[in-house]
């Protein structure tokens, strides 16, 4: 991990995983890997701290040697409800003024997404990804001053939709490309059994 004063870092994992047959789709393994470990080694370097949001039996994430924070507020309200336990948590620690968070499901996030996040910055707006693909909300860097913001908005809005949250705080969008020529898009999700097939071919070429 980074030296500290650097951003803290969140895993989303708190999901149901409907598409990919239910259980902890961020445990589902994926070249004899669970996915959300290929997350983590791709993360790690990038931050000062690290926590997974998830709200099932700590337990089973115990092998990881990383946090597990269960959601602040009840119901599953989605990935909102996440990143408002992430911005809580990293709020409680000396020494961060971000939170980064990514997907559990994105096995080639990028090993230089928090360095670009930092060097479009702007103070007050939260940095967000972007790809070929189309815009990632849930991969973004969050100043921790929008922690407010956020518990306001989950108590009070009708919708928990990322994209409905976000586009009130002039987000600045980041751009990124696949890792490697002819590689996968860096915001790849898995979210089907057939998407672990291909996630795992992408992998025997070696990406």
């Amino acid at each position: 991990m980074t030296g500290v004063g650097g951003p803290a870092g969140l895993v989303l994992a708190g999901g149901k995983s409907r598409r990919m047959g239910g259980g902890e789709k961020s445990l589902r393994v994926l070249d004899g890997v669970p996915m959300i470990a290929r997350v983590i080694e791709r993360l790690a370097p990038q931050v000062d701290a690290l926590a997974i949001s998830a709200n099932a039996d700590p337990a089973l994430y115990a092998s990881l040697g990383v946090e597990v924070l269960p959601d602040l507020r009840p119901g599953h309200a989605g990935p909102l409800a996440g990143i408002a336990t992430g911005l809580d948590w990293a709020s409680r620690r000396a020494g961060h003024s971000h939170l980064v968070t990514v997907a559990t499901d994105a096995p080639f996030l990028p090993r230089d997404l928090v360095a670009r996040f930092v060097a479009a910055a702007a103070p007050g707006r939260p940095v967000l990804a972007r790809s070929a693909s189309g815009d990632h909300p849930i991969f973004g860097l969050w100043p921790l001053g929008l922690r407010g913001d956020l518990e306001a908005w989950l108590a009070s809005s009708p919708t928990m939709k990322v994209f409905a949250w976000v586009n009130r705080l002039d987000p600045v969008w980041c751009d990124f490309e696949p890792e490697v020529e002819g590689g996968p898009d860096p915001f790849f999700n898995a979210n089907t059994p057939e998407d672990l097939a291909v996630a795992e071919a992408h992998l025997g070429r070696g990406v």
